[in-house]
């Protein structure tokens, strides 16, 4: 092969300029035309107060052009099945790449739903066990939990033409692992009747005890009434043994009301349908406290919980069946797996250990396969969707993460730190939006959005290095650095609450006291053991108020007003004042604009091309109709109260002859925990992961508890408003509530009064307490992994 003799350097070639993603004009919520040019196959951090437009940027603009290029690849008849995805408001978005989301969005929350199911590792063991278990009962569906074992029988009729047919028989088999006790679930319900009905009355006198079965007009209350099949009029309690049993137990049947053909059934597989079928924790407030009231959950005593069948659970490989491995530590799985060695199965040996090892270096090695998906907190079902990525093969991706290091505690964020950075070293452009100084300090690029929130944020207040931004004069720069000092003097505990012999999932035989009238900081490394004790141990009977991470369910016409109960008394005041009905005030009910049906906007279906949404001509997006807007309070229509901000409306409500005391309560709890800046009437799907959180907050505030259990509250908290959620936790102490916080955050640890750090470790390496004291006792010890990171923290 010839050399090259010639020295002169090569020209570039023209596709070594494509190492930007160019954004120009980005308008997307609060944006105000954000023009920014951000590096490829590096690491940006995007930084900023809550709510300052980080996500609109990354997610909203980037992101969503991204996925909606991509589906637009697709043959239109392939678009058809897919989301339509409407076109960010941008100018100019140049440079991109495929994105690979990985979000906080919880994994779904169906009861069948696991950990194994959610990853491909479960699929994985099911085929290891159909090949290699003994005996051999059939093939991997016969080791699924959410497959039945089906067999039919019968005959059907061929056509062969010319008035000819032939009768051919047939019969269908399906081995299934599915236990026929509890269809899968790992539970059985036993259902409290008295809790269904008042069996002294009648159904014409309204029997039905359960939530939203006590309107006439109700549909389902109506089939029973007027099925045919039961008498509306006599009281329950003298219903024969026939119609007992139809009423709580008859198979579906079609019956006719008022000409409509509807389908009756008993009322225990009704409610079995209608409420046990859905996670507990995704039903509203008032049906979840139903369903605690009226049903028993136990284990499954038939699968002892393990969801599985007993020809599963009877095939073994070394011992152990399918839900033996599945019920075990994922760290101590992956050993196991080591020891299996057959060639038949090498490649899927191979690929089932390099997924467990996923799991152990992501720092989930605590979790075992059968937990359910939905018990897992934000931060562990981003963590869990990021193992399918962590062996790829692809480059040149963008990966986008929402704060990552979401319930990790500060040993496990350094190795979160190395996995962005290992995606990055593979030749990936990696976006983070992120608080923790730790995690913006690895950044090679950082962009920070603000100045404020909400209508004052949106605009890029510095781009450049992270030297760069510690000594800029932005929010983010100046609170870089912050430390939070040790509480000098702490609160003397008004009692303690005691804890006995807590066992809950890796607790071992906890023994605690819990202080009362302080505020005390629950703290460890990520699957430590934090959780389990304090909602999961805490004694039945104690007066507590539990701000978990739960997400907040609502569509495009929920707003703050209306998850707070806000839009009840204002409603209720403009009623009053104009003389007409409160309904007449919601863009849900009579007010609504008719052309947009109190939608502010209307959509065009484009077919398989995204929809166009435009703001309805008629009510110029305000959603009411125009003589509702006729009507004024304190001379204000009720479209203008909706777009006030908290702070506006707080002040409005608060003085004059729009002075209204219910709704001036519930905007200065939203004032309190950091939310003045949003719009009364602003969509909850815009509101980021930790204005969530904190609306939450702000609606359990008004209940009358003592204890007051936060999960984690600085969640999508930025360093600067930190020192605001402590301000609020100490004035909850003071006025006399308990408030006992699960918390990784430094800052927090040092503002408490006492500690309780569990630990050592993880998973089985945890569940014990490893420390109990005031914050300068775990600094001077320096015991513990809290200890150590504390003190550094603080600069001891």
């Amino acid at each position: 092969m010839a050399k090259r003799t010639d020295t002169q350097p090569t020209a570039p070639h023209a596709a070594d300029s494509h190492d930007l993603i160019r954004v120009h004009g980005a308008r997307v919520n609060n944006l105000k035309d954000v023009s920014i040019e951000i590096p490829k196959r590096r690491l940006t951090v995007f930084t900023g107060v809550s709510g300052s437009g980080k996500s609109s940027l990354v997610f909203g603009t980037i992101a969503a052009e991204s996925q909606r290029l991509i589906n637009e690849t697709y043959s239109a008849f392939v678009q058809g099945f897919m989301p339509t995805l409407a076109r960010p408001e941008v100018d100019v978005l140049d440079g991109l790449t495929t994105v690979i989301t990985v979000d906080q969005q919880r994994l779904g929350a169906d009861p069948r739903s696991t950990v194994g199911t959610a990853t491909d590792a479960n699929a994985m063991l099911r085929i290891l066990f159909s090949r290699l278990g003994k005996p051999h009962i059939g093939s991997p569906q016969a080791f699924s939990f959410n497959v039945a074992s089906v067999q039919a029988s019968g005959a059907f009729k061929v056509d062969r033409g010319a008035d000819r047919t032939r009768t051919v028989k047939r019969t269908f088999t399906r081995t299934g692992g599915m236990c026929t006790r509890c269809e899968g679930r790992g539970t059985v319900s036993d259902i409290d009747l008295t809790q269904l009905y008042d069996d002294s009355k009648s159904l014409s006198e309204g029997a039905f005890t359960i939530p939203g079965w006590k309107s006439d007009s109700f549909w389902t209350v109506r089939v029973y009434a007027e099925s045919g099949l039961l008498d509306p009029d006599k009281p329950i309690r003298r219903f024969t043994k026939k119609e007992m049993q139809d009423f709580l137990y008859r198979e579906p049947t079609k019956v006719k009301v008022e000409g409509v053909n509807l389908t009756y059934e008993g009322l225990i597989p009704k409610i079995q349908k209608s409420f046990l079928s859905k996670d507990k924790e995704a039903l509203q407030p008032h049906i979840r406290e139903f369903v605690e009231r009226a049903v028993t959950f136990t284990t499954c005593p038939d699968c002892d919980g393990s969801r599985l069948s007993a020809e599963a659970r009877s095939s073994k490989i070394r011992k152990l069946s399918i839900a033996d491995v599945c019920a075990m530590q994922i760290s101590d799985l992956a050993q196991w797996v080591r020891g299996l060695d057959d060639a038949s199965v090498a490649p899927l040996l191979a690929a089932l250990r390099r997924t467990l090892d996923s799991f152990v270096e992501i720092g989930l090695g605590y979790l075992s396969l059968d937990r359910p998906s939905g018990t897992l907190s934000g931060g562990e079902a981003q963590r869990v969707k990021m193992i399918r990525h962590l062996g790829s093969s692809l480059t040149d991706v963008t990966y986008v993460f929402d704060e990552p290091t979401i319930g990790l505690h500060p040993h496990d964020i350094q190795r979160m730190n190395d996995l962005l950075l290992r995606l990055r070293d593979k030749g990936n452009t990696v976006l983070v939006v992120e608080h923790k100084p730790q995690t913006i300090a690895i950044a090679d690029h950082v962009v920070d959005l603000g100045p404020g929130a909400g209508s004052a944020g949106g605009t890029v207040c510095f781009e450049g290095t992270v030297e760069g931004l510690r000594a800029g004069d932005t929010i983010t720069g100046r609170h870089l650095d912050d430390r939070a000092a040790v509480k000098e003097t702490v609160r003397e505990p008004a009692g303690v609450l005691e804890i006995r012999g807590a066992t809950a999932h890796n607790l071992r035989s906890v023994d605690v006291d819990i202080p009362l009238g302080v505020l005390t900081v629950v703290t460890g490394v990520a699957g430590s053991g934090k959780s389990s004790l304090v909602h999961g141990s805490i004694p039945a009977g104690v007066d507590v108020v539990s701000v978990d991470q739960g997400a907040i369910r609502g569509s495009r016409r929920s707003n703050p007003a209306t998850y707070t109960g806000l839009l009840d008394p204002i409603r209720k005041a403009f009623a009053k004042a104009n003389g007409v009905k409160p309904a007449l005030f919601s863009p849900n009910s009579e007010g609504a604009c008719p052309t947009c049906n109190g939608a502010g906007v209307v959509y065009t279906d484009l077919a398989m091309m995204a929809g166009v949404a435009t703001p309805c001509e008629e009510c110029e997006g305000k959603r009411f109709q125009a003589s509702v807007l006729d009507y004024h309070f304190g001379g204000r229509d009720i479209s203008e109260v909706l777009a006030m901000s908290v702070t506006e409306a707080e002040e409005f409500f608060g003085t004059g002859e729009a002075r209204t005391p219910a709704a001036h309560r519930i905007l200065e709890r939203l004032a309190d925990v950091g939310l003045g800046y949003l719009s009364l009437g602003q969509p909850l799907t815009t509101l980021s992961g930790g204005e969530r959180q904190r609306l939450r907050l702000a609606t359990h505030m008004a209940e009358k508890g003592g204890v007051y259990v936060l999960d984690e509250p600085t969640t999508g908290l930025h360093l600067a408003d930190v020192e605001q959620l402590l301000g609020l936790l100490d004035r909850l102490v003071d006025s006399g509530k308990s408030v006992i916080v699960v918390e990784h955050h430094q800052a927090v640890m040092a503002h408490a009064d006492w500690i309780i750090d569990l630990g050592p470790g993880a998973g089985h390496d945890g569940g014990r307490i490893v420390f109990e004291g005031t914050p300068a006792e775990l600094v001077a010890a320096r015991s513990t992994l809290t200890g150590e990171h504390l003190a550094e923290y603080v600069g001891a």
